[in-house]
Order: C-alpha cells, then sequence, then structure tokens
C-alpha cells in the first residue's frame, strides 16, 4: 500500500510537471543536456564491464530464452489486464498518433561502404510510418511519459526477408530518446515485472535502481508537442551489410508547429493528433535519415543499448530522406488499417539484420504480442503494399 501511494504521489507530480514543460525545457535542455547526458554516458561506461567482442560481433546469453519467456509472458498478461475482451491495443509502443503515407528517398552518391542493402543504389521506397506513444497504456498525450515512437514500414524492398510473414517489407524503428529505456533483456525483465503491477517507476527506483536509465530517460523526456518535429533514435544496432554494424536515427527537417493549445490547463486527450493533422493539412514534412558506423567495439557495444555511441568516434551520416507529404490521416478506416499493422524489425533483409539481446527478443515478442492482439480483434495479419486507398 505504501509503494503504491508513492509511486501515484511521483506519477502524479511528474504530470503535473508536464503542464509547465513548455516553458521550462528550452532554457534546462539549453543548459543541462548535453553535459548531463555527457555525464550519464561517462558513468555508464565506468560501470560497464565491455562483452570482449570484436565490431559487429554478437554473443547469445546462457539464458536469454528463459528471460525472453518472462518478458512475453508479462507483457501478454498486461495486455489483456488493459484492454480484453474490448479491442486491444499494442503492448509496446501502444497508443497510435497517426500512421501516414511517405517515401523513403536514398540519396545518390553515398561512400561505399555505406552503399549496402537499402541503400546500395538511389532509389525511393513508399512507406508507411508510423508515430506513437511508449505504451504500455493510451493515456490522454499530456499524461504519457514524455517519450514518442516511430515505425517506418517500407514496401517494395527486393530480396529474401528474414521473417517469412511479409516478403516486401523493411521495417525500422526508434524513439525519441537515443538510448534505450532498458539496456539489456535482462533489466527489460525487471521494467514488465515492475509495469504490470501499475509501478513502472519501481523499475528506475525500486529495489535495484536504474540511475543511469532513470536519468537519459529525465534528459530526453519532455511534454511532446508533435510527433512530426521530433529525432527518433533507432537505440540498438543493424548490420549495415555483413562484419559492419549501425546505428541510425531520423531528424526532422525544418519547422512544424509544437504549440499545445490549453496549457497549463488540460489540453485535449488527443492533441499529439490533432497537431500532426493540422501540419499535415497545410504542409509536407521531411525527416533526414542518419547511420553511424561502429568503430569502437567498447564504446560503441552491440549487447547494451544503454550507451549512447559517440559522434566523435562516428559522426551521424545522412543516407536518405524520409518524405511525408500533406494528406488527411485521421479517417475511421485509415485508423483502423493502422491499428492492425505489425511492425517488427525483423522484417528486414539480411543485410540490415538486428543486432544484439534485445533485438534478438524483439523478434519473438513483436511478433507474438501481434498475433495475440489481432486473434483478440478477430483481424488476420496484412502486409501493405502501398496502393492502400481509404476514400
Amino acid at each position: 500500500m505504501t509503494l503504491r501511494w508513492l509511486h501515484n504521489f511521483l506519477e502524479y507530480s511528474l504530470r503535473a510537471e508536464r503542464r509547465i514543460d513548455p516553458w521550462l525545457r528550452p532554457a534546462l535542455d539549453g543548459l543541462l543536456q548535453r553535459p548531463g547526458t555527457a555525464l550519464v554516458q561517462k558513468l555508464t561506461l565506468l560501470w560497464y564491464r565491455g562483452d570482449d567482442l570484436a565490431l559487429a560481433q554478437e554473443r547469445v546469453g546462457p539464458d536469454e530464452e528463459r528471460l525472453l519467456e518472462q518478458v512475453i509472458t508479462h507483457m501478454r498478461q498486461h495486455m489483456a489486464q488493459d484492454f480484453a475482451p474490448r479491442e486491444m491495443e499494442r503492448g509496446g509502443n501502444t497508443k497510435t498518433h497517426g500512421v501516414v503515407r511517405g517515401e523513403l528517398v536514398v540519396h545518390a552518391d553515398l561512400p561505399e561502404p555505406l552503399r549496402k542493402g537499402i541503400f546500395a543504389a538511389e532509389r525511393s521506397y513508399p512507406a508507411w510510418v508510423r508515430l506513437g506513444g511508449p505504451g504500455p497504456h493510451t493515456p490522454p498525450d499530456i499524461d504519457d511519459v514524455g517519450v514518442l515512437s516511430i515505425g517506418v514500414k517500407l514496401m517494395d524492398v527486393p530480396g529474401p526477408k528474414l521473417m517469412e510473414d511479409e516478403r516486401f517489407t523493411q521495417d525500422l524503428t526508434g524513439i525519441s530518446c537515443p538510448t534505450f529505456t532498458t539496456p539489456t533483456l535482462r533489466e527489460n525483465v525487471c521494467l514488465q515485472y515492475w509495469s504490470l503491477r501499475e509501478l513502472p517507476l519501481w523499475y528506475f527506483l525500486g529495489p535495484r535502481p536504474h540511475v543511469f536509465d532513470l536519468l537519459m530517460q529525465g534528459l530526453w523526456s519532455r511534454t511532446q508537442g508533435n510527433p512530426l518535429g521530433t529525432a527518433y533514435y533507432s537505440c540498438v544496432p543493424y548490420f549495415l551489410g555483413e562484419g559492419r554494424a549501425m546505428q541510425y536515427a531520423f531528424v526532422p527537417q525544418g519547422k512544424v508547429d509544437m504549440k499545445v493549445e490549453g496549457l497549463p490547463r488540460r489540453p485535449s486527450d488527443h492533441y499529439l493528433r490533432e497537431n500532426m493533422a493540422r501540419t499535415l493539412a497545410r504542409q509536407d514534412v521531411a525527416f533526414t535519415m542518419t547511420v553511424q558506423v561502429q568503430t569502437d567495439a567498447r564504446r560503441m557495444p552491440i549487447e547494451h543499448a544503454g550507451i549512447l555511441w559517440p559522434e566523435k568516434l562516428s559522426p551521424r551520416v545522412p543516407v536518405a530522406t524520409l518524405r511525408i507529404p500533406r494528406q488527411v490521416f485521421d479517417t475511421p478506416a485509415q485508423m483502423a488499417f493502422a491499428r492492425n499493422l505489425s511492425y517488427n524489425p525483423w522484417h528486414c533483409i539480411a543485410a540490415h539484420r538486428p543486432l544484439g539481446n534485445l533485438n534478438r527478443a524483439r523478434r519473438r515478442i513483436y511478433s507474438e504480442l501481434a498475433r495475440f492482439r489481432q486473434a483478440n480483434n478477430a483481424v488476420a495479419h496484412i502486409e501493405p503494399t502501398g496502393d492502400e486507398r481509404f476514400d
């Protein structure tokens, strides 16, 4: 009882701070974000013992299957607890702000080491771009934790895929914090344990505190104004051709309206979707996709997602532009389509195979929870083509 009371007090305090955050955050970010991130990362590296791995090399832990089963069990129970028998939402990246039509345009004349997989040649891929919240709930936007997510489903991608349920897609995912909420699968079990009990803050503050994760989330989460104006980071690595690892990011180009109408009072429960709709009613939007190549196996690890790969060791190189044209996306038919889509980083070609323990786990987590959700909602898995119309 005391634990829940204290958790609720901290949660309500965070929600109160979110109402005034837009006036405080610019100054705080300018003062604290970069030096604070550098300090946290320095401490994380001191704590991290390393894996003695070569570049782009993985190491499968002896208990990964047991840990994976625990995560899936906890998340499935949480989904049933929150949504069944009503329409079920995703177990993670839960609230859909919108799925919008776009295209990824690969830049011409990339350096040869970057011309791998989808970046091998100058061309464009049609895409369905999903912008959402972190989950596992679908609260009013102002009550969320201040982290956004992106899923970019490329279509018309040639070549064999690592999952058989989709033949022509390549999925790219990211969040608005440059390091993942949990650094490893083992720590994710702890997060899901507390999340199932509706006490997620105790992952950060409980008997086994995760202070570095808390500080990184605190430095990078904020009251979000518009999903179309936020940068997204993969946080975990992928092959960039055999023997080379990368992380990627989507960085917004230009300005979009980030104002949250109604603050410090209560804004609309779905103001992020409404801001997206207003933006795309009057302008095109674009993101620059960058990749960062692993050059140091310890300071840019494969098996630890809590360490930010230093740009001093490997700068972010622009490789493509994600274009999102003006459009209407918030019709009931298109939102229903959005709810049914399944994103999985293993919807990919071998040249971009996901790397690391969190990515290995995501193959089954995303697949099994998607099937669980779709079965509950009595809908079949679909592979989109880009030709869908919702008039």
